[in-house]
């Protein structure tokens, strides 16, 4: 074989290679990205705002010492059931029932003081007639002639003198009143503190803490020191859940809300609730970590019934439905993405020609100007599955619920929507063709 026709044949089977490397890149098949799908359906959505807090009871009563002294008797222990008005402990009231006494008889005094006075307020009324008297007896006789100016001067000197000792006397009657008023009310200051040293029960309940023992000294409160906290009585007939809620929450909870409510002591059991109060400022945190921890705000939730069990203090979290639907379309939260998108002047998205193989080019990393009426907004919305490829749609969400979002608009019932996995709906662009399997099943319809 000549060199020539080598090399004839050589550039033959390079061409016959070439032809086939060629077909093989045009005709090869695309089978584009492996996603998991799901399809969108109407659920039932529940939207929960979860927090933490303590059990306490509705009505909680600190019991202090009004008056210092020893306890000379108490009659009740810690995890005592109480009822109202039942004695709970008593003070040392000897020196109490000493100013009792002490005022009683000062009061006694005073009035027996005013006794005296009245009397002699009646004898210079007495002596004042008289003056009166012989005062006008002097004048007729004047006019007489009878008597002297020296007499008559001398009976109206003595009626002004009577009149003046009447005055002062019915001034100090009225000062002696005055005093029995104040004896009278230091006697009712006394009794009312003697009264004070027999403490007994405010309200039904448990008492939950008893800090005093008998024997010692119960110290009252001044401006700056508390004063000693003798025993402490819940009423558990109703009881409350204090938990902190998030500012970012905060405005999707409203007065009446149904709520769940567990226990970490009891564990297994859930109680029901309702909201009853919602804080109108943020709780205030101590020290330096104030600057650093969250706001949060303070929620009451009244529990349903009685609890035998619970005790005030117990740690519990509290699940607070916020909204409620029925039925509603749904999507799942991992398939909810955001992309930067071009918009027209309607607000529809404006998408590229497809490039065989490739997929749409995303419009954001579009380097020419925008056309009129177009700007660029990031978008929250969903890949959905068409013909082999994924378009990117924009929805309008509601309410979210554990697993998924309630659809206000932009898709419908059917639509199939990449879900997964993460790494796919991140990377994924407008128009790529992708490989869909159908992701597991959450279920048909219920509270998610």
């Amino acid at each position: 074989m000549t060199r020539k026709k080598k090399i004839l044949i050589g550039v033959a089977v390079v061409v016959v290679l070439g032809a086939i490397a060629f077909a093989n890149f045009k005709f090869k098949k695309v089978d584009g990205v492996e996603v998991n799908t799901e399809a969108i359906q109407k659920r039932d959505l529940e939207s929960i705002v979860s927090a933490s807090g303590k059990i306490q009871p509705k009505t909680l009563v600190n019991i202090s010492a009004d008056t210092m002294g020893r306890v000379t008797h108490l009659a009740v222990d810690e995890g005592q059931r109480v009822t109202r008005g039942q004695f709970l402990l008593e003070i040392d009231p000897r020196n109490l029932r000493t100013r009792v006494q002490s005022g009683e008889a000062s009061l006694q005094a005073s009035a027996s003081q005013a006794e005296q006075l009245k009397l002699a307020l009646e004898n210079s009324r007495l002596s004042l007639k008289l003056a009166q008297d012989n005062f006008n007896r002097q004048q007729e006789l004047w006019k007489g002639g009878l008597t002297t100016r020296e007499a008559l001067e001398r009976s109206e000197n003595e009626l002004k003198a009577q009149q003046a000792s009447l005055r002062a006397q019915e001034q100090n009657v009225k000062t002696q009143q005055l005093r029995i008023t104040q004896e009278r009310a230091s006697l009712s200051s006394a009794q009312y503190d003697l009264s004070r040293v027999r403490i007994e029960s405010p309200i039904n309940g448990i008492v939950t803490r008893r800090n005093i023992e008998e024997g010692e000294t119960a110290v009252t409160g001044t401006m700056n020191n508390a004063g000693t906290v003798l025993l402490t009585i819940a009423d558990m007939s109703v009881i409350e859940a204090e938990v902190e809620v998030d500012e970012t929450d905060i405005p999707t909870v409203t007065l009446g809300q149904p709520a769940k409510v567990t226990i970490d002591a009891m564990p297994g059991k859930t109680f029901t609730a309702k909201v009853t109060e919602i804080g109108n400022s943020p709780i205030q945190a101590a020290g330096q970590a104030a600057s650093a921890q969250a706001t949060n705000f303070k929620v009451v939730l009244t529990l349903d019934g009685e609890i035998p069990e619970v005790r005030p203090g117990f740690t519990c979290t509290a699940e607070i439905t916020t909204a409620t639907r029925k039925a509603t379309m749904a999507v799942p939260i991992q398939a909810t993405t955001v992309r930067e998108q071009v918009i027209d002047d309607k607000g529809a998205i404006v998408r590229e020609p497809v490039t065989p193989g490739r997929g749409r080019r995303p419009t954001t990393t579009t380097t020419g100007e925008l056309k009129p009426g177009q700007s660029r907004k990031e978008l929250e919305g969903v890949f959905v599955v068409r013909d082999g490829k994924v378009q990117f749609e924009a929805v309008k969400t509601g309410i979210a619920g554990e697993k998924y979002f309630e659809i206000l608009g932009g898709l419908k019932e059917g639509d199939q929507v990449v879900v997964g996995p993460f790494s796919s709906v991140r990377e994924l662009r407008d128009g790529a063709a992708v490989k869909t399997t159908v992701a597991p099943r959450s279920g048909s319809g219920p509270k998610t």
